[in-house]
């Protein structure tokens, strides 16, 4: 069993070497999107297919129509002014903080008083028209991520992740406490629960540095274990001058010492690590998605909130005079204007673990929803969806192999004349009807990426795709496994190692 060990423990090892390293690293970068927002990194120095083409890579959320011929097109690449014809594209960036990821906007809203609201990942913004720019709003709450602006009336009402917040003259706000959803058992998907284990964010700040360390842990003992067999070859090697053998075992003498210190001390916490990050990609996702558990006392998901970072999109039909709230779960609806009561539909339509990214009315009973899931159009009241890509009923597939359907879908408009267009993660713009959305000028397809988004691409292993096509969604779940054997054997032959140690000093 030794030999057995010690053999594949180094030869793993050295094989996902690399891996371990690039997920160590993308991994403590993940941690710590706010305060690395303002880095980003030149898409030509990743492969083609993180390139902008043809508004591809979510490049755009959705559009707005200001007037007869001004038209804000708003996404991933921050918001740009064209026309109807869409021969002029007009940077309408200015006062964003520096940073693509301060940048990304969520959704536009034209009040009814004409004034600009932008919604981004770090906040809610308001377009100056005397100086032309952004400028920032303050929010009674500390968080910042702005996922849907809507206006009832004369109150606009702003969705978090968390919270709904509305007000009428952006001076009061007023937080509304939404009403505990029908058949709440104050239980949470599996999924999130591993999730905040494994960025460390179940204890807030400290356990996102707990988890630094960890990453720099993991990295600490590949390199380590690297440079041990190295230097092994070379004292083997006849080469190799004495002085320099003798060098190379004392180098090798104190590496291992701390090798192993270091890996049985925080043992516990780099299991813990590994495990849960093989869970957080397919396949080993698709048996947990749709698992509830219990809230783990204490963290953060212990809260009396129970949209808790589930809010995704919110709609307000007038017409039924309700409200209509997306999660990453479910849609909801309000008859009473969200004040006593909020029920789940009967029937649901397909949505991505991802969010929701379309979502507006189309019809009485009629609404159009689109994720990562695909394009549909849903009547809540019978529950028909049919799919407004293929065009054609929607059948729910069996037996499926991964959370996500045949059309990524991140945005949607019809402000063009006579036109409507899908956004497609992979593919960019698809007309549905009407003229094709023109290509992509340099200026916007120049978009940088942030170095989060790139340290997120390395750290799924979508970075790999290019290269290896869709084997790449197994990089992970292999990675993490060959991990596990790594850290089990380790512990197994310092243990055994430990015992001999004990054994000679009793003798």
């Amino acid at each position: 069993m030794i030999k057995f060990f010690k053999k594949y423990h180094k030869w793993i090892s050295i094989i996902f070497t690399l891996l371990i390293i690039m997920f160590s690293f993308s991994g403590i970068i993940l941690n710590h999107r706010d305060a690395l927002s303002g880095i980003d990194v030149n898409r030509k120095l990743l492969p083609s297919g993180y390139h902008y083409q043809n508004w591809n890579n979510a490049a755009v959320k959705s559009t707005l129509k200001i007037n007869n011929d001004s038209i804000l097109i708003y996404g991933n690449i921050g918001i740009w002014l064209t026309n109807s014809i869409q021969n002029s594209f007009i940077d309408l960036n200015t006062g964003f903080p520096k940073g693509i990821d301060n940048r990304k906007i969520s959704k536009v809203l034209l009040s009814k008083s004409n004034k600009l609201y932008a919604g981004t990942l770090f906040g809610l913004y308001n377009f100056s028209y005397n100086e032309s720019k952004w400028k920032y709003v303050k929010l009674p709450i500390h968080e910042k991520k702005i996922v849907d602006i809507i206006q009832k009336e004369d109150t606009v009402l702003i969705l978090t992740r968390s919270h709904l917040i509305k007000t009428s003259d952006f001076r009061r706000f007023e937080i509304i406490t939404l009403p505990v959803p029908e058949g709440y058992d104050n239980k949470v998907s599996l999924f999130k629960t591993l999730w905040i284990i494994h960025s460390g964010e179940i204890y807030g700040t400290t356990g996102k540095f707990i988890v630094d360390i960890i990453g720099l842990i993991f990295a600490f003992l590949t390199i380590t274990g690297l440079i041990i067999f190295f230097n092994r070859i070379k004292v083997k090697s006849k080469s190799t001058s004495t002085h320099k053998k003798v060098r190379k075992l004392r180098i090798n003498k104190s590496l291992l010492r701390w090798h192993n210190k270091t890996g049985w001390i925080t043992i516990l916490f780099l299991l813990i690590t590994a495990s849960t990050g093989i869970f957080l990609r397919p396949p080993f996702l698709i048996p947990i998605a749709d698992v509830k558990v219990s809230k783990l006392p204490l963290s953060e998901l212990d809260t009396e909130n129970p949209w808790f970072d589930q809010l995704r999109r919110i709609l307000y039909d007038s017409a039924k005079n309700r409200f209509i709230v997306a999660t990453s779960e479910a849609l909801y609806y309000s008859d009473d204007n969200l004040s006593s009561s909020i029920n789940k539909f009967k029937y649901q339509p397909p949505i991505s673990i991802m969010g929701v990214n379309v979502f507006r009315k189309k019809s009485d009973n009629t609404y159009l929803i689109g994720s990562f899931e695909g394009l549909y159009e849903w009547n809540s009241e019978t529950g028909y969806t049919f799919d407004y890509i293929k065009k054609g009923k929607y059948n729910k597939p069996k037996g499926k192999s991964r959370p996500l359907g045949e059309y990524l879908v991140t945005g949607y408009s019809d402000d063009f004349p006579d036109t409507e267009i899908y956004f497609e993660y992979n593919n960019g713009a698809n007309k549905i009807k009407g003229i094709p959305l023109t290509t992509m000028p340099d200026k916007i397809s120049e978009q940088p990426i942030s170095l989060w988004n790139t340290a997120l691409e390395i750290h799924t292993g979508r970075i790999f795709q290019n290269l290896i096509g869709d084997f790449y969604i197994l990089i992970v779940p292999i990675t993490g496994l060959a991990l596990l054997f790594i850290l089990i054997s380790g512990f197994f032959l310092w243990l055994k190692l430990y015992r001999r140690k004990r054994h000679k000093m009793k003798i």
